[in-house]
Order: structure tokens, then C-alpha cells, then sequence
């Protein structure tokens, strides 16, 4: 009690001395960002252009797509490099909340690499190897999109919104409504993927506007059930779960007195988690509380040793935000480049206004609209890189055997098989009827940045059912 005590009371002080704490920066955003949004003094005209950027080789189609009267959301598509009339469609939604799904296009899975000297590169591991993919940016204000940002703040709004983008992008865009239909992203897209799969399963079951043929979702290192996810932190800190099988190979935080008082912080930040989402009338208060209490614990005792939250094997070197994507931003924001892609707005990685507006989502648990979707075979893959911290693979793995659902039992037994691409052993899988975890060792908060080839496959075989 006496060392839960000072603890607390140290989580205080550090706080008091903070001008604002966001967790984002330590939990899903990726680089530098002015804590400023203006909306553009003209509306984007909503429509759509053929790029020629990045992969020439390819069709290519962007532009803005109205969602109701007050928001024009912004896409950026590359069909598939094999059989783009058959191969899936896959729609990729970064985290943040608030950072622009480009800034994955351009340093994770899409066509093209950016290079130090600004200069862009084909990436042959791009999952356009595979499917016709598009990178949205979502909610409003996020990269190059627009909208009264305040609006958008939980997850209802953003499942909402996107189903309406996806049939405004049915109708703009009739070819792919045959081709199947899945929904990938990262990080915060633990809530997001969850909600908006479950949005389009609701639509189709009422048959709501066109029938969207989704045929699963995936999820990578998302931050989708607090609750679990947050009890797993000292651990991960300790030693990366390698009494379970991780791969990290030191830990960051080996003091056991530092260990031990996160421990025993963990337990009042679960029960605030709990009062989150129990509802009522202080609901938002009560998340906005475990939003800081739970951060503060868990978190910013890993960010004060100056090692990287999204790649514990590295030190945090551009920043709290670790990374440098300035290149990225100087690109998208190059005349030539928005004339491509018809935009006329400055585009900037993360959004911390509408990151602030989701402080009330945050603590929020979406693994409870899984159920629905596996039970109409619709697959559901969650996977995370085992050396990230932020959003790590020990609080994931967890939480997917806590889950409620039919198939509990089977999933829970299923074994950890070894995940294989050819003759090197590059994860460990667990799967039953349609539900998959998946452990991909030595890559970090962003799978398709650290291992490419892997997550290429890992998607190929995701499709191909071999997952």
C-alpha cells in the first residue's frame, strides 16, 4: 500500500510539471505536428483524379469523397500490381487518432518509399503486390481531409462516417463493388477497424445501401481493449514477455522497485477503465480521467528512460514522437504533388486537435464487436510486432483470450503454431474458426515499416485462407 502510495503520488508531481500530456505520442502517432488546424478558406472540390505518383505502373485514383454536409474525406487508391479486376480491395486506416493514413502509404505498405533526399522508390513489398489497396484519412481534419472536427469523437461517429464514405465510394467507383472487401490499419485503428467492420456488417444485415462484400479485418498493434491491455505494461517494460515467448532481447525498465510500482499502479487504472465503460452520466468524465491516470502509470515511466515506445530495441532519437517523417511531409505538401492528387490543403501527420477530441474514446473496449463478424465468417486477424511497447503484443495476445465469444473454448486451446514464410520461422500463430493472433518477431509498433516482406505474406496468406 505504502509503495501504491508514492507512486501515485510521484505520477502527480510528474503530471503537475507537464504542460499537457498526449498519449498519442506515445501510443499511436509517428512524427511532429503543430498543435493547430485550420480549415481551408476554400472547400476541396470534391471528385476524382488519376495520379501518377509513386507507382506509375499502376491506376490510380484520389480526391475527396463528401460524408454528409460537413466533411469531405480524402483517399488516395492504387490498384493491384497482379489481377486488380479480381484481387481484393483493401481499405487501410492509420491511428492517431488524427494522423493520415498517407504517411503508411509512403513509409509502410504502400507502392513507393520515401527516401531521405525526397525522392520516392517502388517498394517490392508493397500490399498492392496483392490486392487494390486505399489509404483513407480519417476523421475529420485528419491529413488531407476536412470537416467541423468537432464533431468526430467517438467511434460511433467514425463507424458512421465511413460507412457513408464507402458508399459514396461504391457509387463513385462501381468496378470494385465485386472485388472482396477487407479493413486493415494500426494503433488507435484497434477502435477504429472494429467499429467500421462492424458498421458495414450492420448495413449489410439490414440491407442498408450497397452490400459491401467484406470478408474480414485485420488489426496491428491496436489499442482495442484498455482494460487487459494496460495490465500488461510492467511486464513488457521488464523484459518484452520473454518468458512467453518474445523476442526482445533486454529489457528497459529492470528495476524490480520501478517494476513493482507499476504493477501495483495498474490496478486503480483498470478499475477507472472499468467505470469508463460501465456508461452513465459521468461516462466521459470517467474516461477522460483514466485517459491520465492510466498513461501517466503506465507510460510515461517507459518515455522518461529515453528509449522508443514503438521499438523498445531502439533509443527515441527525432523527438517524443521518435521518428522523423519530414520528408513525407515536405512531399505531400510539394505544388506538384497536390495537383496530382487534387488537394489544396497543408497536410501535417497527426492532427492533435482531433487526437484531443477522442481523450473520451480512448478507454473504450471494441473487442466486443468481433463476435458479430466471426459469426458471419467474416475473419478477424490480430497480429503486433513483439518489441513494440505502446500498443504491445503480451496486452493483444491477452486480450484475445479473454474474449467472450462462441468459439472461446477452441481458440483458448489452439496451440502457438510456428508462423513460416518458406523455411524461416518469423512468428507464432494461434487460430480457430476464423480468429487468428499472430506474433511477428523483431519488428516494432509498425510491422510494414520493420518487416515488409512479412507482412506482405502475412496479408497474402490472410486472404488466401492459409491464415
Amino acid at each position: 500500500m505504502k509503495l501504491h502510495f508514492l507512486y501515485i503520488c510521484w505520477v502527480l508531481c510528474y503530471a503537475s510539471a507537464q504542460l499537457v500530456f498526449q498519449p498519442d505520442l506515445s501510443a499511436h502517432s509517428t512524427t511532429e505536428t503543430k498543435l493547430k488546424y485550420t480549415t481551408p478558406d476554400v472547400k476541396p472540390k470534391v471528385g476524382l483524379n488519376t495520379p501518377t505518383l509513386c507507382d506509375p505502373s499502376v491506376k490510380q485514383h484520389s480526391g475527396y469523397l463528401k460524408v454528409g454536409w460537413e466533411k469531405e474525406y480524402f483517399f488516395w487508391l492504387h490498384e493491384s500490381r497482379s489481377k486488380p479486376a479480381t484481387d481484393p480491395l483493401v481499405l487501410w486506416l492509420t491511428g492517431g487518432p488524427g494522423c493520415s493514413s498517407q504517411l503508411a502509404l509512403l513509409a509502410e505498405n504502400g507502392p513507393c518509399n520515401m527516401g531521405k533526399d525526397g525522392n520516392v522508390t517502388r517498394n517490392p513489398f508493397s500490399w498492392t503486390t496483392r490486392a487494390n489497396v486505399m489509404w483513407v484519412d480519417q476523421p475529420a481534419g485528419t491529413g488531407f481531409s476536412t470537416g467541423l472536427l468537432n464533431l468526430d469523437h467517438d467511434e460511433k461517429g467514425v463507424a458512421q462516417d465511413m460507412y457513408k464514405f464507402l458508399q459514396a465510394f461504391y457509387k463513385a467507383l462501381p468496378q470494385y463493388k465485386t472485388n472482396p472487401f477487407y479493413i486493415f490499419g494500426e494503433s488507435y485503428a484497434g477502435h477504429y477497424v472494429p467499429a467500421v467492420g462492424h458498421r458495414v456488417w450492420y448495413g449489410n444485415k439490414i440491407r442498408e445501401g450497397f452490400p459491401i462484400p467484406l470478408k474480414g479485418i485485420g488489426v496491428g498493434n491496436g489499442l482495442t481493449d484498455p482494460e487487459e491491455q494496460y495490465k500488461w505494461y510492467p511486464d513488457m517494460a521488464k523484459d518484452g514477455g520473454k518468458s512467453e515467448g518474445g523476442t526482445l532481447q533486454h529489457g528497459v525498465i529492470t528495476s524490480a522497485v520501478e517494476i513493482a510500482a507499476m504493477k501495483a499502479a495498474s490496478y486503480p487504472c483498470v478499475a477507472a477503465i472499468k467505470a469508463c465503460n460501465m456508461g452513465g452520466t459521468n461516462a466521459t468524465a470517467a474516461c477522460r480521467a483514466a485517459y491520465v491516470m492510466c498513461n501517466y502509470a503506465e507510460v510515461v515511466p517507459y518515455e522518461m528512460t529515453g528509449m522508443n515506445p514503438y521499438d523498445m530495441r531502439i533509443k527515441c532519437e527525432n523527438g517524443r514522437l521518435c521518428y522523423d517523417f519530414s520528408n513525407v511531409e515536405r512531399y505531400l505538401n510539394r505544388p506538384d504533388v497536390q495537383q496530382q492528387l487534387g488537394v489544396s490543403k497543408q497536410w501535417q501527420s497527426c492532427n492533435m486537435i482531433v487526437n484531443a477530441l477522442f481523450q473520451g474514446d480512448w478507454m473504450h473496449n471494441y473487442q466486443t464487436s468481433l463476435p458479430d463478424l466471426l459469426a458471419s465468417d467474416i475473419k478477424v486477424l490480430i497480429y503486433a510486432g513483439d518489441v513494440d511497447y505502446i500498443c504491445n503484443w503480451l496486452g493483444n495476445k491477452k486480450w484475445t483470450l479473454g474474449m467472450a465469444w462462441p468459439h472461446q473454448k477452441e481458440y483458448n486451446a489452439a496451440p502457438d503454431k510456428p508462423f513460416m514464410m518458406g523455411s524461416k520461422e518469423v512468428g507464432r500463430l494461434r487460430t480457430a474458426n476464423g480468429f487468428s493472433f499472430l506474433q511477428v518477431y523483431q519488428a516494432g509498433h509498425m510491422v510494414p515499416m520493420d518487416q515488409p516482406e512479412v507482412a506482405l505474406y502475412m496479408l497474402d496468406s490472410f486472404i488466401e485462407g492459409k491464415i
